[in-house]
């Protein structure tokens, strides 16, 4: 064994950055954060905008998903952040944590200490508010979360749209109220990025007693018996191993952690035999629950030259590098609306997400023209899917199985969004803008028409989920307070540990779920135990 620390956090994304810090904040805790992607050194990653470039680099894990049957048998991209901070490095900045029903429904599936009202105060910590503390906000927290610097003029029209078209406006999507339209907040300070590492992992890496190792991919949970002693890492072409004496915490997100585990010895028998991995404890839950937003485009041609398209131009480089203003403040995703599908639902069950460019292929593919995106996103899905393991090697990419679509009930709501989003392109907020090509266009009536775009364009939003499942029963991975179950010394934290999926972004929850850790985990060293 090498060297030997209090906790390991395997995984420097939007949780591990968090408890990175909330842990190392007892100069007698010995904290290694391991990280198995590089430092945040990338231009893009702190340019708003320049995200979309970071797709398919050295600070993507560039996943893909098995070939999706209700698809047209297309295997879907997933870009998820592998670099300091995570996802959190290369997403759109959207900062929107979901509805209150979302947490109040984790008490009644085995989680109870998770309730809104419970959790609100979380969110509130991280929170470094530009509109200050107040009943939903956080002031003095260390994730800046600020209005938009310069909303395109297209956003502008959108918003008009959603209200021409019946849609509520909304001013904060993380207050008492989700329903309607309006621009998102989002993770920047003064016209950067404010990722998880920038907020959290900054200020406490001067810290004597927080060792961060960058490059270094954890490839199995070291166990004495039951109890999870440690983590063995590769790391510049050699293996080492340290160890952890109180606990082992995973931060991988929900695709690495549950591979991780499941590496390790902790997973569903059969997959563990197929492997030859040795086992240390069945779980039958382990990758499984997988749940993600499904999002498809509506493509508009226009004809301004207000779109995104030519944001990196000269002279918008020279307004963002000298005056922090310009089209490359943009998160890309302005705006949002959130609905209901029918109207004796308790919540909204759709979102639509405004982009001022045009999108036509997979991430980080550029726009050819000037135009307009309108994604629709199914905010509650009954399909759900699993990650496996395609070999015990740990550099091996997982099968990812979204199973997008396999229940016909997800496919309403998404033909209702559809019919919104043609309406509000025919709204007069856009007359006279939308000049050129719509897809799907207009002759494209019938739902199996639409159901044929959505076949053909269908992504995800980037918000995987629920593989480490926390609840109780035979399917559950981690108790409520985040303990793998048949194991010692080892905890989940991050978005894998989410029951149900959020009517919001992951981003925020995942740090809200690190926060919780926190104090969960301080609070079982003092008393001296698991």
């Amino acid at each position: 064994m090498g060297a030997s620390y209090d906790y390991i956090i395997v995984g420097a994304g939007s949780a591990g950055c968090v408890l990175a810090n909330r842990l190392s904040a007892d100069p007698a805790s010995r904290v290694l954060l391991l990280e198995a992607g590089p430092a945040d050194t990338a231009k893009e990653i702190h340019i708003p905008a320049g995200f979309t470039k970071l797709a398919k680099t050295a600070v993507d894990w560039d996943y893909a998903t098995m070939p999706q049957s209700a698809l047209d048998n297309r295997a879907v991209h997933w870009p998820r952040g592998k670099v300091l901070g995570g996802s959190s490095s290369i997403n759109a900045q959207m900062y929107i944590r979901g509805h209150a029903l979302d947490y109040d429904s984790w008490p009644q599936l085995g989680a109870p200490g998770w309730s809104y009202a419970e959790v609100l105060p979380y969110f509130r910590r991280s929170e470094r508010n530009v509109r200050g503390a107040g009943d939903y906000h956080g002031g003095d927290g260390l994730l800046d979360i600020s209005e938009q610097r310069e909303p395109n003029p297209l956003t502008r029209r959108f918003l008009a749209a959603a209200q021409e078209v019946g849609l509520p406006r909304n001013d904060d999507f993380n207050g008492p109220v989700l329903e309607g339209a309006g621009l998102a907040q989002v993770t920047q300070r003064r016209g950067q990025r404010r990722s998880a590492a920038a907020a959290f992992l900054r200020p406490a890496a001067k810290r004597a007693n927080l060792t961060i190792a960058t490059d270094a991919l954890a490839t199995r949970i070291a166990f004495e018996g039951r109890r999870a002693i440690g983590v063995a890492y590769r790391t510049q072409g050699r293996d080492e191993t340290a160890t952890g004496g109180r606990e082992i915490i995973l931060c991988g997100g929900a695709v690495n952690s549950p591979q991780l585990l499941m590496l390790s010895g902790i997973g569903p028998p059969s997959e563990l035999e197929w492997h030859g991995v040795k086992r240390i404890h069945d779980l039958p839950g382990v990758g499984q629950n997988l749940q993600d937003h499904l999002a498809v485009p509506v493509l508009a041609d226009i004809s301004s030259t207000e779109s995104l398209m030519d944001a990196e131009t000269l002279g918008n480089l020279l307004r963002y590098l000298v005056l922090r203003t310009g089209k490359l403040t943009s998160n890309v995703g302005e705006a949002a609306a959130f609905l209901r599908s029918l109207p004796d639902l308790a919540a909204p069950d759709l979102e639509l997400v405004f982009v001022p460019a045009l999108f036509e292929g997979e991430p980080g593919v550029p726009p050819t023209r000037h135009g307009i995106t309108i994604f629709v996103v199914l905010l509650q899905p009954h399909s759900s899917g699993a990650i496996r393991l395609t070999s015990a090697d740990p550099a091996a990419k997982p099968m990812i199985e979204a199973n997008y679509l396999a229940d016909v009930r997800d496919r309403a709501p998404i033909l209702h969004g559809l019919a919104l989003v043609r309406r509000m392109l025919a709204a007069p907020a856009f007359a006279g803008v939308i000049t050129g090509k719509v897809e799907p266009p207009t002759s494209a009536a019938s739902e199996d028409d639409l159901m044929a775009h959505v076949r053909q364009r269908a992504q995800t939003l980037y918000h995987p989920v629920g593989t480490c499942r926390m609840g109780q029963g035979p399917d559950a991975v981690v108790d409520p307070t985040l303990r793998v179950y048949g194991v010692a010394g080892l905890r989940v934290v991050d978005a894998s540990v989410i029951p149900r999926i959020t009517r919001g972004h992951t981003h925020a929850p995942a740090m809200m779920i690190a926060e919780r850790a926190a104090d969960l985990i301080v609070a079982a060293a003092r008393k001296g135990g698991d």
